[in-house]
C-alpha cells in the first residue's frame, strides 16, 4: 500500500457443497480459548502432551495435491490422517516433519494421490519425538480437491490487506468478522493478495475515533513494535492466528497465498537502506531475508520452503496454482525482484516490478496453460498511481498518460505477449490500495495500442484501514467501471465495512462472474465475461 502508515489516532448462505465439521471445528478454535476468550493467547503447560492450539491450514490445494500447516506447543512429531468422511472410518496417513524451535514448532505435510473433485476430512495429530504413544488431542479440518471435470464449476474469494493501520483483532465487534462471512459462503479456496500482516504496523491498546467511540485491540509483545527479528517477524503472524474467525476460516478454506510490501515493511524493495529512526537494523535486504522466513514457516505455499539453519526461505513466491480445466492461478511476486522505487521516467528498463526471469516465466507458463481462465494474481495493481513520498512510484504506474515508461515498460511487453499469441481469458485480481473497484482496459483509450483488453478487479481491506480511490494513469487506457472508497483516509473497520472479492465460474457454460462483496452481505457489483476470449 502507498500511503503513509499512520497510527490510527489521525451472516450469510449456509455451505453447500461441504460438509463442515462444525463441531469439531468450533472445538479446535476453542483451544486457543483456554482461560482468557476466543482472542487470548494459547496457555501452553510445558508437561504433558503436545497440543496444536493454533489451529490448522491448507493450501495450495489442487486436484490430487494439498498442503497441511499446523504449529506445534513444543517438539512434537507431525502425523496427518485423511478420510473421505470426517467419521474417519477409513484412514490414509501421512508421515510429517518432527516440529521444533528451528522452524518455531511450526511444518507442513504434502498430501498427494488424493481423489479429484472430492471432500478430503483430515486430522493432525502430534506425537512426542520421545514417545509416539503420547500424543495430543487431534485437530481437524476439511478441503475440497480441485476437479477434473470442466461441468463441476469453481468457486473462491479473494482480499488482502490484514491488521493494518493499527486495526487489529477488535473483541468489541468479534475480531475479523469477514473472515466468518467468507467462511459461511464456503469458497472452494481463498487468494489471499498480499498484506498477510503488517510487520512496520504498531498494534496499541485502544485508540479514540473520530466520533468518539474507542477501538480496542488484542495486543501482543511482538505488535508493540515494528518487527526487525525473526521472532517478531514470526509473533506478527501468530497475532492474525489468535481470531477465531481466522481459526475457523483456515480449517475449512484452502488458501493461495502472495505477499506484498507489509510483510517486510511499507514500500520496500531489494536494495533498499532505510532512513528510519524505528528500525536499528537499516539494511531492507536483511529484514526481507527474516520475514520471508518467517512466511515460510507461517503460510503453506508449494514453492517456499523454510529450513533449519537457514536465514531466508528457500525457493520462490511466483508459482502456478492448477485449479482443474477452468482455472490456472498465476501467482506473481511484484515485490522481490523489482527495480528501486523512482519517478519511473525510465525508457528503457528490463528489472521491472516482477524482474527478467519472472516475466519469462511468466510468458512462458500462459503459453503452456490449457485452462479456461488464467488469473493473473497481482500484489499490486496496474492502472492505479501508487505513490511512495513526493517524488517516487511504488507501483506500475506513474501517472504520466503517454507511452509506457519505466515499470509500465514491462507490462506493455506481457500485455503485448498475450495478444499476439492469442491467450485467452486473462483477468487481473489484487487488493493492496484498501477500497475496491473495477477497471476495464481498452487499446482504443489507451496511449499504448497493442494490447487486447482485459479487466482488473481489486477488492479490500480484509481487516484494515480504508483509503480513498487512487488516481487512474492513462497509458493502458483504464476505465473505473465501479469504485467503492471512503472520502477520508485510513477509516476503521468500525466506521466502513470491509471487502473481498468473489469469482463464480460456470462449469456448463464457462462464464465466470465477479462480485465486489462488502461485508454484510452486500453485492456491490457484478460483470460475467465470456470464456474463449483473448481480450473482454
Amino acid at each position: 500500500m502507498s500511503q503513509p502508515t499512520p497510527g490510527p489516532a489521525a451472516g450469510g448462505p449456509a455451505p453447500a457443497r461441504r460438509t463442515v465439521l462444525r463441531g469439531s471445528l468450533a472445538a479446535s478454535a476453542a483451544a486457543l480459548a483456554a482461560g482468557g476468550g476466543a482472542f487470548a493467547s494459547p496457555a501452553f503447560a510445558l508437561s504433558g502432551r503436545p497440543t496444536a492450539a493454533w489451529g490448522v491450514q491448507t493450501g495450495d490445494v489442487t486436484a490430487h495435491s494439498g498442503l497441511v500447516w499446523v504449529r506445534s506447543d513444543r517438539p512434537a512429531r507431525m502425523i496427518v490422517e485423511t478420510s473421505a468422511s470426517e467419521s474417519f472410518r477409513r484412514v490414509h496417513r501421512h508421515h510429517g516433519p518432527l516440529l521444533g524451535p528451528g522452524t518455531d514448532f511450526t511444518g507442513t505435510t504434502a498430501l498427494r494421490g488424493l481423489p479429484a473433485g472430492e471432500q478430503i476430512h483430515y486430522r493432525v495429530t502430534l506425537a512426542d519425538p520421545d514417545d509416539p504413544r503420547r500424543t495430543g488431542e487431534p485437530v481437524t479440518g476439511t478441503f475440497r480437491t480441485a476437479p477434473v471435470r470442466r461441468r463441476d464449476g469453481v468457486r473462491f474469494l479473494w482480499s488482502g490487506d490484514i491488521a493494518g493501520q493499527g486495526w487489529g483483532i477488535n473483541p468489541d465487534i468479534g475480531g475479523f468478522r469477514a473472515y466468518e462471512e467468507m467462511r459461511r459462503l464456503d469458497p472452494d479456496f481463498f487468494l489471499c493478495s498480499g498484506d498477510t500482516i503488517y510487520a512496520d504496523g504498531v498494534i496499541q491498546p485502544s485508540v479514540t475515533l473520530p466520533d468518539g467511540r474507542v477501538w480496542r485491540n488484542v495486543t501482543t509483545p511482538e505488535k508493540s513494535k515494528v518487527a526487525e527479528t525473526l521472532a517478531e517477524y514470526r509473533g506478527n503472524f501468530r497475532y492474525n492466528l489468535l481470531d477465531h474467525n481466522v481459526r475457523a476460516f483456515n480449517a475449512q478454506v484452502p488458501t493461495i497465498v502472495q505477499w506484498d510490501d507489509h510483510e517486510v515493511r511499507n514500500n520496500w524493495y531489494p536494495g533498499q537502506i532505510l532512513d528510519d529512526p524505528r528500525y536499528t537494523e537499516k539494511d531492507v535486504d536483511v529484514l526481507a531475508a527474516r520475514a520471508s522466513r518467517a512466511f515460510a514457516e507461517y503460510v503453506p505455499v508449494s514453492t517456499l520452503h523454510a529450513r533449519v539453519g537457514e536465514t531466508r526461505a528457500e525457493g520462490r513466491m511466483h508459482r502456478v496454482v492448477h485449479h482443474g480445466p477452468l482455472l490456472d492461478v498465476f501467482v506473481l511476486d511484484m515485490r522481490s525482484y523489482r527495480n528501486a522505487n523512482s519517478p519511473g521516467r525510465q525508457a528503457d528498463d528490463t528489472t521491472g516490478i516482477l524482474g527478467a526471469e519472472q516475466l519469462e516465466w511468466l510468458k512462458r507458463e500462459l503459453s503452456r496453460s490449457r485452462a479456461v481462465w488464467k488469473v493473473l494474481a497481482a500484489d499490486m495493481p496496474l492502472g492505479l498511481v501508487v505513490t511512495d513520498g513526493a517524488t517516487d512510484f511504488e507501483a506500475v504506474a506513474q501517472g504520466d498518460p503517454g507511452a509506457p515508461l519505466g515499470r509500465e515498460l514491462q507490462i506493455a511487453e506481457l500485455l503485448r505477449f498475450i495478444k499476439h499469441r492469442r491467450i485467452t481469458g486473462t483477468l487481473w485480481l489484487t487488493a493492496d490500495v484498501h477500497y475496491t473497484s473495477a477497471q476495464h482496459y481498452a487499446p482504443e483509450r489507451a496511449a499504448f495500442k497493442d494490447f487486447a483488453p482485459f479487466w482488473e478487479f481489486v477488492s479490500g481491506p480484509l481487516a484494515a484501514g480504508a483509503f480513498p480511490a487512487n488516481k487512474l494513469d492513462a497509458t493502458f487506457g483504464p476505465d473505473r467501471v465501479f469504485v467503492r472508497a471512503p472520502e477520508r483516509a485510513n477509516l476503521s473497520p468500525m466506521e466502513t465495512p470491509q471487502h473481498f472479492g468473489e469469482v463464480d465460474i460456470d462449469g456448463d457454460s464457462g462464464e465466470l462472474t465477479v462480485r465486489l462483496r462488502a461485508e454484510g452481505g452486500l453485492v456491490l457489483f457484478s460483470r460475467t465475461l465470456q470464456p474463449g476470449r483473448v481480450g473482454q
